[in-house]
């Protein structure tokens, strides 16, 4: 496009400035740019002109459309420029720009081709991966039903599952059901307990699953006034269950931990087991046959301690794991059978040595942690409760150890194993076998066994 501006000296129309452009430049650049043979071949288009008149004269500005190369369209506009009469008044004509019409266009078709691929990748379908998230997510959302008189929200597993995780909204209850968790139910904020929760309690077993925030313990310190609660586990410090992804969810349902433990202190029942037949009938059951027990104690002989069952896979400090199915397995207490004869105690160790294991079994009380000491009383490694048998499996030069937690029979093994010659924790499990060569020390009976 030419854009030129002109200046004449008298009044005239527009056809008499499109007369005086054609005439003054016929034959001025030979037959190739002639303006006529230009017009008749289609290279250039209509000539547009704007006109002003003011007083005695005229001035406006002159569009020429072109679809010549950049040299010849130069060329042209520059003949433009020689233009100086139009009828009898004198005229200047002064180009202002040639623009490229073609790159304005493509500026435009690029900004247009931005907004429809945007609203393409709104709007558009989904891949296959993304649809199935989709249906899959909206199946486990019309999953969600109310139970009991309060309405509360619940999995649609919560009546048939004999385990019940107890989360604080309809939020968190979404989340678990997105995570194939289908027995949770929500107790709705840190007010008084619905009846409805408290009489599940009697029934189930049950895991708290509480935000790691105060408004949690809050929560779980009501909850435990007037219901049975059985496991507690929570959500990473500063985060909602509702936040969390189905990974850190599996996480923190396989390092629940018991009521007891978490509280840091022994559980004083909160119901009377008398009033329930279901536990009178278990408490009234016959202990395993005397096969049985050897069956089992010839299993868990022959079975290496550095790699566990499916079965003993269950964490032995009363940490219990997620199958893979989403429900949640229980410890069998009655593996262990009650001992016929007192563990026999090994000499007492130095009495510096032995103050020491003591105060450390006071410091960590209440942490779910675990210490190994050396033979002088130091301690060698700190870490959590379910980090201690793989890190006694790796370490060498323990002389004892000490946990916020169940000495068991599996830890025990391992301890002999590794020459470990004392234990401290809170409690011990009843011992199918004798350890005449350990040390075994509870904080609940406060006294070597």
């Amino acid at each position: 496009m030419v854009e030129a501006k002109f200046a004449i000296d008298g009044m005239v129309d527009k056809p008499d400035i499109i007369g005086a452009v054609f005439g003054q430049t016929e034959g001025l650049l030979g037959d190739e740019l002639d303006l006529r043979e230009l017009q008749k071949s289609g290279k250039i288009g209509r000539i547009e002109i704007e006109l002003a008149h003011g007083g005695n004269k005229c001035n406006g500005k002159l569009y020429l459309p072109a679809s010549l190369d950049r040299i010849e369209t130069c060329i042209l506009a520059a003949s433009i420029e020689a233009v100086d009469r139009v009828g009898p008044y004198e005229a200047t004509f002064q180009v202002e720009r040639v623009e490229d019409t073609r790159s304005e266009k493509r500026r435009k078709i690029l900004s247009r081709a931005k907004e429809l691929v945007k609203q393409l990748m709104d709007t558009g379908m989904p891949d296959s991966k993304e649809l199935s998230e989709i249906v899959q997510s909206d199946v486990r959302i019309s999953e969600i039903t109310s139970y009991g008189p309060e309405h509360l929200p619940a999995g649609p597993e919560v009546g048939k599952s004999p385990e019940l995780i107890i989360v604080e909204g309809r939020a968190d209850v979404l989340t678990l059901l997105k995570s194939d968790i289908t027995n949770g139910i929500a107790i709705g904020g840190a007010s008084a307990a619905p009846k409805t929760i408290i009489n599940l309690c009697r029934e189930k077993e049950v895991t708290v699953f509480l935000d790691g925030d105060r408004g949690g313990d809050l929560i779980l310190r009501n909850l435990v006034n007037v219901a049975e609660v059985d496991f507690v586990a929570r959500a990473p410090d500063g985060k909602e269950v509702e936040d969390l992804t189905r990974k850190e969810i599996i996480k923190a349902l396989r390092t629940k931990v018991p009521l007891d433990q978490y509280m840091g202190r022994a559980r004083q029942p909160y119901r009377e087991k008398k009033e329930h037949p279901q536990y009178e009938q278990q408490e009234q059951s016959t202990p395993q046959p005397r096969a049985e027990e050897e069956k089992l104690e010839q299993e868990e002989a022959e079975q290496p301690i550095s790699h566990a069952s499916s079965q003993d896979k269950r964490d032995d400090f009363g940490i219990n794991d997620l199958d893979d199915a989403g429900q949640i397995e229980k410890i069998d207490s009655s593996r262990y059978a009650e001992p016929t004869e007192a563990v026999q105690q090994k000499p007492a160790l130095e009495s510096a040595v032995f103050a020491e294991l003591g105060n450390g079994l006071g410091q960590l009380t209440g942490t779910l942690r675990s210490r190994l000491y050396d033979h002088t009383g130091s301690v060698l490694k700190e870490m959590p409760i379910r980090d201690l048998l793989a890190t006694v499996q790796n370490s060498s030069g323990v002389y004892a150890i000490v946990l916020d937690g169940v000495i068991t029979q599996r830890l025990v093994e391992l301890a002999l194993q590794k020459g470990i010659k004392a234990i401290y924790g809170l409690r011990a499990n009843p011992m199918q076998r004798k350890h005449t060569g350990i040390v075994l020390y509870t904080k609940e009976q406060g006294s070597v066994s």
